[in-house]
């Protein structure tokens, strides 16, 4: 989910601040998901596909 994040908060031209702040997580939380240090809770995984306006389906996404 990390990367497919990173992609699509980067399309969007949201920093990393400004999401973690919309979404309500810290900055630190976010930047360890997008980094797959971390794994996020079912409910922050289904607000950031909501914040950024497409399906948690394609969050998890993998892309080769």
């Amino acid at each position: 989910m990390g990367n497919n994040l990173k992609k699509y908060r980067e399309q969007k031209g949201i920093t990393q601040s400004e999401f973690s702040r919309r979404v309500g997580i810290s900055r630190q939380y976010l930047s360890d998901i997008e980094t797959m240090k971390k794994q996020p809770t079912i409910k922050i995984a289904f607000d950031c596909a909501r914040e950024l306006d497409i399906s948690v389906e394609e969050l998890f996404y993998y892309f080769e």
